[in-house]
């Protein structure tokens, strides 16, 4: 199975790379099964997992574009995105990666499965040629140009110098920074934020030390505020966008098998979430951190956030039924 993600991920990467950065790669051709954009470098990507697997009767794939695929009598399903970091890709930027896990379908019912059923996980850079692998229980590795590497996350619990990312895309911009703004002003001189665009590259970045943290409150967002759910709509052009498990499933058994805690943006384990959920139902948030006590800051710092977004929330409500 090792072999196989390998082989499709080298694939994916030589079709892809030459288009990197070209224009052509912006261009929409449509919007996948998860309602967001499909762009001309997403399709090629995609015909390559299609023709990859097309005789493979032992293997059914999940992916963002095409959703569930299965033939029937499967042994194994692979939770593929091609490219995560779409718009990094069309831009020529680094930050994309070709994303793959693998999960036995025992019994057959795919519904069953959760993220904590993925057994191998691999993340290739598309433009670096910078790969990490992971095995559920073996740990995780990390090579560049096949040389193996040692990941070398920084662990500390400083809040004012964290380096951090953040999922933005698809979320609407007032009520994120209203929920994050205390964790945006104790960073903001030294430290920084980062929106890179690809959750997957985001949290490998703390594997390289280059970043202590991936913030992602936007499934946390709807849960606790219903009302925002017609913003996400309004900005994902009739859909809400969030992480889903193709975006995750892979790097979330790095995380935990390199050490990084990892969680949704409640603080509670993914291992339970949906591995094969469409649309909504797969939708997850989440916060990764170099330390636990990191991680318990930032998680605190969401928490009074959100309720600083419900006073926000009251605030605006009663200013409309005045009126």
């Amino acid at each position: 199975m090792r072999d196989f993600c390998l082989c499709m991920a080298e694939e994916i990467r030589e079709v892809v790379r030459p288009q990197l950065g070209r224009a052509e790669a912006r261009r929409m051709v449509g919007r996948g099964s998860s309602g967001d954009s499909t762009f001309s470098i997403d399709e090629l990507a995609e015909r390559v997992v299609e023709d990859r697997l097309e005789g493979e009767a032992a293997l059914a794939y999940f992916s963002e574009d095409r959703g569930l695929v299965r033939r029937g009598g499967e042994e194994w399903v692979l939770v593929v995105d091609p490219i995560d970091g779409t718009r990094p890709a069309a831009a020529g930027l680094e930050a994309c990666c070709v994303s793959i896990a693998a999960a036995p379908l025992g019994d057959g019912d795919p519904s069953s499965l959760t993220l904590g059923d993925v057994i191998y996980g691999l993340v290739w850079e598309i433009k670096n040629d910078a790969l990490f692998e992971a095995v559920r229980g073996e740990g995780a590795e990390h090579r560049v140009e096949g040389k193996r590497r040692e990941m070398t996350p920084a662990p500390h619990d400083d809040v004012s110098t964290l380096f951090w990312t953040i999922g933005f895309r698809g979320r609407p911009a007032l009520p994120l920074v209203i929920a994050l703004e205390e964790l945006i002003d104790a960073s903001s001189v030294d430290g920084g934020l980062f929106d890179l665009g690809s959750a997957t590259f985001c949290i490998t970045r703390l594997l390289t030390g280059q970043m202590d943290a991936y913030v992602d409150i936007g499934d946390r967002m709807i849960r606790e505020v219903p009302a925002l759910e017609a913003h996400f709509v309004r900005i994902g052009h009739g859909h809400v966008l969030n992480n889903s498990s193709y975006d995750l499933a892979a790097v979330h058994l790095l995380a935990r098998e390199a050490g990084l805690v990892i969680s949704d943006a409640f603080g509670k384990a993914l291992d339970g979430y949906p591995l094969l959920a469409p649309g909504r139902s797969g939708h997850l948030s989440c916060i990764a951190a170099v330390s636990p006590g990191l991680w318990g800051r930032i998680l605190e710092m969401v928490d009074r956030g959100m309720e600083r977004l419900k006073e926000y929330h009251r605030g605006m409500r009663s200013s409309a039924d005045h009126v």
